[in-house]
């Protein structure tokens, strides 16, 4: 399967990343084992989690995911087959941030949960304002010479800081951030768009967005607001269903899987494979058969026509 560089990193991945946030939560160990296996079997390498994923469950602490891979890693012999990605910064353990304690402690940690002597993409999981971004970038940098992270990137920037954090790299001669992680999709899709691309393309920035399909509505399977009754997104997917435009998108996908043969699912994430600067969307699935739907994605080729249908009902 073609690969795409991340960034400047000499680090390549499939265009789809698997997801870890739903590892220990709508996934169970055994699950999770399932999903990592078919995923490297189909050809694709990236995943990605988090330290805290999932600290929203109750009686989680964080780190459950990260644990469940390095399981995983360990009994399926893949470590080398695969680039992980996990991220820093978010609150666990009563504490929150880029300053240099708190990425020397968490890394330490997340290489123990993850059995693994290096982590192949280490992301900032959110900006922290109140540190300087040359302290974050030398604590990111000392990780890198000592071979426990190969690549650095960033997720849930805003532009200015990034731009901030891209120059401070260049001047100091520090690694740079090699890759973002921004929301993004075929309905969130102005914000990035606007704000975040053009950093992307100016930086040769690769990117990796999450929630590829809008938390499950770009996959069709929610139709009307009745359908979110109950689902653990609920209160994330309430936005879709105001207004017209989330069913005129997924009447456009409808539209559009017909007449390619795949789903709209499918539609939706080779939309976002061919959109300037994307790398990998992430996507997160709690099964087999999802899972073989959803990467099926990367064999599906959209025309002219396709790709200004979706882009005239998701403007």
């Amino acid at each position: 399967m073609d690969k795409r560089p991340l960034g400047h990193s000499g680090l390549s991945a499939a265009p789809l990343a698997l997801g870890g946030n739903v590892f220990g939560w709508t996934a169970d160990e055994a699950t999770s084992f399932a999903l990592l296996d078919r995923f490297v079997a189909s050809g694709f390498n990236l995943i990605d989690t988090a330290n805290t994923y999932s600290t929203w469950v109750p009686g989680h602490v964080g780190g459950e995911s990260e644990t469940i891979i390095g399981k995983w890693l360990a009994k399926s012999g893949n470590r080398d087959r695969v680039l992980i990605a996990t991220k820093v910064g978010m609150p666990i353990e009563g504490a929150k941030g880029l300053k240099r304690a708190q990425i020397e402690g968490n890394v330490e940690k997340s290489l123990r949960r993850l059995q693994t002597d290096r982590i192949d993409l280490y992301q900032t999981h959110a900006d922290d304002p109140d540190t300087p971004v040359d302290e974050t970038l030398e604590a990111l940098g000392r990780l890198v010479k000592a071979g426990k992270v190969r690549a650095i990137g960033a997720s849930q920037y805003k532009p200015d800081r990034l731009k901030e954090s891209l120059e401070s790299s260049r001047r100091s001669g520090l690694p740079r951030y090699e890759t973002l992680q921004p929301e993004f999709n075929l309905y969130d899709r102005a914000g990035f768009e606007r704000d975040l691309q053009p950093v992307a393309l100016e930086y040769g920035l690769a990117v990796i967005p999450f929630f590829g399909l809008a938390k499950g509505f770009l996959s069709g399977k929610y139709r009307k607001a009745s359908d979110i009754e109950g689902r653990p997104r609920a209160a994330g997917l309430k936005k879709y269903f105001e207004g017209d435009r989330g069913m005129r998108i997924l009447a456009a996908l409808d539209s559009v899987a017909a007449r390619v043969a795949a789903t709209p699912a499918q539609v939706s994430l080779a939309w976002m494979m061919v959109q300037p600067s994307i790398a990998a969307p992430i996507v997160s699935v709690t099964s087999v058969a999802q899972l073989d739907e959803i990467t099926g994605a990367a064999r599906v080729r959209l025309d002219e026509e396709a790709l200004a249908e979706l882009d005239r009902a998701s403007r």
